[in-house]
């Protein structure tokens, strides 16, 4: 009873007391509920990035079997690359050095060549598997003979394709290689050193020779990345395949080892590779009427018999009727 008293003393009546009470508990459940839904949705947006993340693992981009599928083809290039290839150019071995050759520098080159390799050979000795019985009718040991050999052209396509990049780029490097000279001497006479004449020509080379032009842009990198010039040269004439190349590369070394003139060294050897072209042009010449010798004998000369002996073989065959 008297805390009934001093409840209603201090508030009034019962109904005051009731409508405070209400107040508060709504008040209360308000907050609570607030505080509920705040934790509830937490703990959803955790639980969907779980979700989210698992999904990604088991049925995105990254699927377990394609997911194992590209780690055991990236171990196999990685492996490939690193057995294959060698980080040193001295030491390279000579698929790297027939690539680089080639052009391609990419560090996997080689182990992309030996997948492309297994994949014509597959691919050539498959198509020939099911093309040949379109063609023939004939089996057995002939059959699987062809089969085999589609392998092995499939098989030995990639090397004969390298064989003709390089042999396409080295007949480029030839022929821009006494521009390159004649450039060098330019540069040299106008007081330029050699590290300045040899960027100044590859930026002047690049739309008539590209091939040469990006050779010379890497013996620039190789000289700011801290080689010396001679060393720069020889890698140089290793990735152009010339023995021109090589050549200027020792001519270079020892004029800075004796100590002589590099503008006198580059102006002989400037007219001794305007020579060595004026010779090849020389003997493509003279080589001529050899190698027009057997297209004559084929298209030529057959004509030629039935123009000279048509007219006596008619005249023999009306004159014996």
């Amino acid at each position: 009873m008297d805390i009934a008293a001093t409840i209603t003393g201090v508030f009034g009546d019962s109904a005051t007391v009731m409508l405070a009470l209400l107040v508060f508990l709504a008040t209360a459940t308000l907050t609570f509920g607030f505080m509920a839904a705040v934790r509830v949705r937490g703990a959803v947006k955790r639980r969907t990035a779980v979700l989210a993340s698992e999904d990604m693992v088991y049925h995105g981009d990254s699927d377990g079997l394609r997911n194992s599928s590209l780690k055991a083809v990236s171990r196999i290039l990685d492996y490939t690359t690193k057995h294959y290839s060698a980080g040193d150019n001295k030491d390279m071995k000579v698929l790297r050095r027939r690539l680089v050759q080639a052009g391609i520098y990419d560090p996997r080159a080689v182990a992309y060549f030996f997948l492309a390799r297994t994949a014509c050979a597959i691919g050539f000795g498959v198509g020939v598997f099911f093309l040949l019985p379109m063609i023939t009718s004939k089996g057995g040991a002939m059959f699987w003979l062809f089969v085999m050999v589609g392998g092995i052209a499939g098989y030995v396509a990639p090397s004969l394709y390298i064989d003709k990049v390089i042999g396409v780029k080295r007949d480029e490097h030839r022929a821009g290689f006494p521009d390159f000279m004649d450039l060098l001497v330019v540069c040299a006479d106008s007081g330029l050193s050699m590290e300045a004449a040899l960027e100044r020509v590859g930026r002047e080379l690049g739309d008539s020779y590209p091939s040469l032009c990006s050779n010379i842009h890497l013996a620039n990198l190789e000289i700011r990345a801290g080689r010396t010039l001679p060393e720069a040269l020889e890698h140089l004439a290793d990735r152009l395949s010339l023995d021109e190349a090589r050549s200027f590369a020792t001519l270079i070394q020892q004029s800075l080892e004796l100590g002589s003139s590099i503008t006198e060294a580059l102006r002989v050897y400037s007219d001794d590779m305007r020579h060595k072209r004026l010779s090849r042009a020389e003997e493509k010449a003279y080589s001529l009427p050899a190698r027009l010798a057997v297209p004559m004998m084929v298209c030529i000369f057959p004509v030629l018999f039935v123009v000279i002996l048509l007219p006596v073989f008619v005249r023999l065959y009306v004159g014996a009727y």
